[in-house]
């Protein structure tokens, strides 16, 4: 098999990886082409494995990205969501859409650049230590250690929420229509009554400039909002492997939105991504 063939079978694995890593689509697809460049220029007896070979690569390009993007993070208006990967509804695959839920990714931020890239590797990639050393450039004893405090880290903070897309989809159409009638005694019964709302506009829209906590306070902000915002249409989609929606002014979006939905039926967590930048073109 041709050089060239051996990355296009790895390229949907390097985005899948570096698109975790750093959270933005647009970075994730210049790291990979950074890989390609490099592995079409690498001497052949530098290869073993081209997966190894690709991923320690997109790793260690990643580990780079994630120091810069941790820097710009603390000074970006308003909370951070990742960049949305939206496609057809009931385009995406199944397989290993957790880790790519926006619950997810909100989690990996709480993490080092390191214990997020070592995480990843081995924990969602089934990368072996080596891989995972290789890819921070130290040694498998300390990149085990790296692995099992990113390891706890998350164990101890992941969300658990339902599945099951049908109940997903049948949530997210009760709350559009709650929202568009504006019956508050609706949307709070659709809320769990810790849930959480984040709106991230990174200062170019308007936008909530902190979480929003607590049903009752969900609730009055999206009444509130919803009375200033132009008519919007629902384009329904697959959001980060779960059931979502594009939001649209006429035929421009407005804002993409996904939700958490607990095994009980009610929304944890409410997501919207209003950021220009960050929106499907």
């Amino acid at each position: 098999m041709d050089r060239e063939t051996q990355f296009q079978d790895l390229r949907p694995l390097l985005f899948a990886l570096a698109y975790r890593m750093l959270g933005t689509r647009a970075d994730a697809e210049d790291i990979v082409q950074d890989a390609y460049l490099r592995w079409q220029s690498a001497a052949a007896g530098e290869v073993r494995s081209p997966k190894s070979y690709l991923t320690t690569i997109v790793a260690r390009l990643a580990l780079d990205g994630l120091k810069a993007a941790h820097r710009q993070r603390e000074t970006y208006v308003g909370p951070w969501l990742p960049e949305p990967l939206v496609e057809p509804m009931g385009t995406q695959p199944v397989e290993m859409a957790e880790s790519l839920s926006l619950a997810f990714l909100r989690l990996l931020e709480s993490l080092s650049p390191s214990e997020r890239v070592a995480f990843l590797l081995r924990e969602v990639f089934d990368a072996g230590y080596e891989e995972v050393a290789a890819a921070l450039e130290t040694s498998e004893a300390n990149s085990r250690q790296i692995v099992a405090r990113a390891r706890k880290h998350i164990q101890d903070r992941r969300p658990r929420f339902a599945v099951d897309r049908d109940r997903q989809s049948a949530v997210l159409r009760e709350f559009l229509t709650a929202c568009a009638t504006g019956d508050p005694s609706q949307l709070t019964a659709l809320l769990s009554q810790d849930a959480v709302l984040y709106s991230d506009g990174g200062g170019k829209v308007s936008a909530a400039l902190n979480p929003i906590a607590g049903a009752d306070r969900v609730v009055r902000f999206l009444i509130g909002v919803g009375r200033k915002i132009p008519a919007l249409t629902v384009q329904f989609a697959d959001v980060n492997g779960g059931v979502g929606a594009i939001l649209l002014e006429g035929a421009r979006p407005y804002s993409v939105m996904a939700l958490d939905v607990t095994a009980e039926g009610r929304i944890a967590n409410l997501y919207f991504v209003t950021n220009p930048d960050k929106l499907p073109r």
